[in-house]
């Protein structure tokens, strides 16, 4: 078993999620920024090719093991979109709000506002690792017409949760972590790596 795992992303958000979801783990876990590892292309339509793409680079750049997430907002009304453009939906320069102000803007027409977050999480033990672990999470929810709450990041001020009844950002972080599309993706993951053989 491993002892030190990369984490490649460059969001703190989603650094800090996973940071705390591997936490039972007895493994380092280090983010990319910690050797100056770029952020890789991701030049993929789907969300598991970017997240293999990512793994992969930071897995190449550092020697170590390396999971790395790709995630995103699909809407019914847009098939699907924003998917793998979630994070700059809203253009130049990229930033949170104007992708809420572009979401808010673009569902005006429509009515239907189901909605969901889908993760996929690759871990890779080195770049080219024949047989990379794939972990997925969906979370179910709807679009709301403003924003409420101050927590978490990206959509999360829009997301309704059908669950709870709460948006994302009104959620405390350890109720999020349980809900989640990537809570639920890291759960699965915990489980893979605990069965690892080699």
């Amino acid at each position: 078993m491993f002892k030190q795992l990369v984490i490649a992303t460059g969001n703190q958000g989603k650094l800090a999620e996973i940071q705390a979801l591997l936490q039972p783990l007895d493994i380092e876990v280090l983010p990319q920024s910690a050797f100056n590892v770029t952020e890789a292309v991701e030049p993929h339509c789907t969300f598991i090719e970017n997240a293999l793409a990512k793994a992969r680079h930071a897995s190449l750049a550092t020697g170590l093991p390396a999971l790395a997430d790709d995630s995103g907002l699909c809407l019914e009304a847009l098939q699907g979109s924003p998917g793998v453009h979630s994070a700059y939906f809203g253009g130049e320069p990229r930033s949170d709000a104007n992708n809420n102000l572009h979401l808010l803007n673009t569902l005006k027409q429509y009515e239907n506002r189901f909605a969901h977050y889908y993760c996929c999480l690759v871990l890779v033990r080195k770049h080219d690792d024949p047989q990379p672990l794939i972990a997925e999470g969906i979370w179910k929810g709807s679009i709301l017409k403003k924003a409420r709450g101050m927590n978490g990041f990206g959509y999360d001020p829009l997301f309704l949760d059908s669950i709870t009844g709460k948006s994302s950002a009104e959620l405390t972080p350890e109720i999020k972590n349980k809900l989640s599309h990537r809570g639920h993706a890291l759960r699965k993951m915990l489980q893979l790596i605990q069965h690892l053989t080699y």
